[in-house]
């Protein structure tokens, strides 16, 4: 079915706006990596504890997305990722303002849990992209959320180099009540076409992991993978930052630029068939 030229241009903006929502809200999940050593020194955490800063975090979003995502499938989906990022902003700024650990660490397993909205925006970008042009625009949201992704580490590492680790979060609690403020503009209502119940719908996807044999091969790479990456991530600030390196915000955010390849090579390694299955081995 051929478009025409306002068809094309509505639904190219549409897709900018979801991608560059994507990409915002996902930074949330990684604003914390390069600024363990500050926040623990802050907050009084102790370092065999630091890692919690990032961990509960991660902990929040895979909790989000097996209890938060399916009721994408129950209710009104403009809604629901409207509700999702004003949770967002609300645990942004309860972090930015934490006086104690537990504050800042419950805010963090919070801002986990809302950023699950991102889950929900990328099969909405799916339904309201036109037949003809469904492929280029969900990849062109997953390539906004890869950005958000990988730039987040040097965009905090910076801020923080001028403002202090409390401004990260408060910038970007700024900017999601902008995202949530163009996506209540953009979004039309989109009710799931079937009814299930909540319970129905976390029964479909026990089912779907015993029964999908990729499901479970490709649900084991991706937690190794993320395993190492968030691992890494984690740690490798602290070391920077310490005797060894003695490195500033500034330069681990020059360090965390390195981490942005990955979005360079990410499509090129799924351009084959074989050859990313031979990527994803060799990662």
């Amino acid at each position: 079915m051929q478009l025409d030229s306002h068809q094309q241009s509505a639904s190219a903006r549409l897709t900018l706006v979801f991608a560059a929502a994507c990409g915002l809200i996902v930074a949330n999940l990684y604003y914390a990596q390069p600024l363990v050593a500050p926040i623990s020194h802050a907050l009084g955490i102790a370092p065999g504890l630091a890692g919690l800063v990032v961990t509960l975090t991660q902990v929040g979003y895979g909790l989000g997305l097996i209890l938060i995502v399916p009721l994408a499938d129950i209710l009104e989906n403009r809604k629901l990722v409207l509700c999702l990022v004003a949770a967002c902003t609300a645990a942004l700024v309860a972090a930015a303002f934490a006086p104690s650990a537990p504050v800042f660490l419950a805010a963090a397993m919070a801002i986990g849990l809302s950023a699950v909205s991102v889950q929900v925006l990328v099969p909405f970008a799916a339904h309201l992209a036109p037949d003809a042009m469904r492929g280029r625009a969900v990849g062109n949201v997953m390539s906004g959320l890869l950005l958000g992704i990988m730039l987040a580490r040097p965009a905090s590492s910076f801020i923080a180099s001028l403002w202090g680790w409390h401004a990260v979060f408060g910038v970007s609690s700024a900017i999601m009540v902008l995202v949530g403020l163009a996506l209540a503009r953009m979004l039309p209502e989109r009710v799931p076409a079937h009814s299930m119940d909540y319970g129905a719908v976390l029964a479909s996807m026990w089912h779907l992991l015993r029964t999908v044999p990729a499901l479970r091969r490709r649900g084991a790479y991706h937690a190794c993978l993320f395993g190492a990456f968030s691992l890494f991530w984690t740690t490798v600030p602290l070391l920077l930052a310490g005797p060894a390196f003695q490195l500033g915000q500034r330069g681990i955010a020059l360090f965390a630029l390195a981490g942005v390849a990955g979005a360079v090579a990410a499509p090129i390694a799924g351009l084959d068939p074989v050859g990313a299955n031979i990527t994803s081995t060799i990662a």
